[in-house]
């Protein structure tokens, strides 16, 4: 992703940042410019929770380029507590343990990075919620 698109979707990318609906209430994650779910056109900004639950999930062990250095790893459709589904790489998890209804939080980890000494892309991904 080049530099300038980076920083385009920097608030989704970083905090969950998604749209509210002032028609419908309901939250807009990535945020568009009309509600999928009324096609009004006037939202407002939101932090999401990032708390969820994985909905369904798979193991990549033929990882996309770039991404090799990481396979296998697990992907998964989380729901969030607010309502939107997103697709997310799990981490600091097993495949073996991650099961459909696991509670997960979200957390900034490394996506990838351009060359040896390149941009260093950061995102959101899932763990399992931490136990205190």
């Amino acid at each position: 992703m080049s530099i300038p698109g980076n920083w385009r979707i920097r608030q989704q990318r970083y905090s969950l940042k998604a749209e509210v609906c002032h028609n419908c209430g309901k939250s807009i994650f990535p945020p568009r410019d009309v509600c999928p779910f009324c096609a009004e056109e006037r939202q407002s900004w939101t932090n999401l929770s990032g708390a969820g639950e994985v909905y369904s999930y798979t193991t990549m062990f033929s990882a996309p380029a770039g991404f090799g250095d990481y396979a296998p790893y697990t992907m998964a459709l989380v729901k969030l507590s607010e309502g939107p589904m997103v697709t997310a790489q799990l981490t600091d998890v097993e495949t073996s343990e991650v099961f459909v209804g696991m509670p997960v939080e979200m957390v900034t980890r490394k996506l990838s990075q351009e060359g040896d000494e390149g941009q260093i892309l950061y995102g959101y991904k899932f763990r399992p919620v931490m136990q205190v």
